[in-house]
């Protein structure tokens, strides 16, 4: 492999490695400015959108043992990596491509899984990674609720019936 070639393939390589993920997306009918609004959108979740050459791109996917992307590897795509919410990601892509319509989610790559368009629609639509802590957390914070509202009515009947006696009291 020429050098040149060498290096884009180290390129595509080192953006790889920086996720977990990966989309692949069609960008034919995008202009520049399309590109920069995503990219704009996409640095809110430390995403990146990086066009590449399609042959670049199989021998460095080949190269990590990603599975085969040979079929969607035509006309002009683009990755996009990065970040550590692809959930997130994946709410910022179909929500922008739905508006824009030039733009198609060809295929995504999760943990070495391939994502068809479905699977990809289906990630977005997932709760935002803090909304699922923030259920994960009440989930886990209603038994010692309930626990102390328990632990806390014996003392209150206590009180309540002591205080109805000194009520019936001051009546007499």
């Amino acid at each position: 492999m020429r050098p040149e070639k060498q290096f884009l393939v180290d390129e595509i390589n080192n953006h790889l490695e920086k996720s977990d993920y990966l989309f692949l997306a069609d960008y034919e009918r995008a202009n520049v400015v399309d590109i920069a609004e995503l990219r704009g959108q996409l640095v809110k979740e430390d995403a990146e959108f990086h066009v590449i050459k399609n042959n670049i791109l199989k021998v460095a996917a080949k190269g990590r043992g990603l599975p085969a992307l040979d079929d969607q590897l035509t006309g002009q795509n683009a990755i996009i990596i990065g970040g550590g919410n692809p959930s997130g990601v994946a709410k910022i892509l179909t929500k922008y491509f739905d508006k824009a319509e030039k733009f198609e989610v060809k295929v995504g790559m999760l943990s070495s899984k391939r994502l068809e368009q479905t699977e990809v629609q289906a990630l977005a639509k997932l709760p935002s990674l803090d909304a699922l802590r923030a259920q994960l957390l009440g989930l886990l914070s209603k038994p010692a609720q309930q626990m102390v509202f328990v632990i806390n009515a014996v003392p209150q009947n206590i009180l309540n019936v002591l205080q109805a006696k000194a009520d019936a009291k001051d009546d007499n």
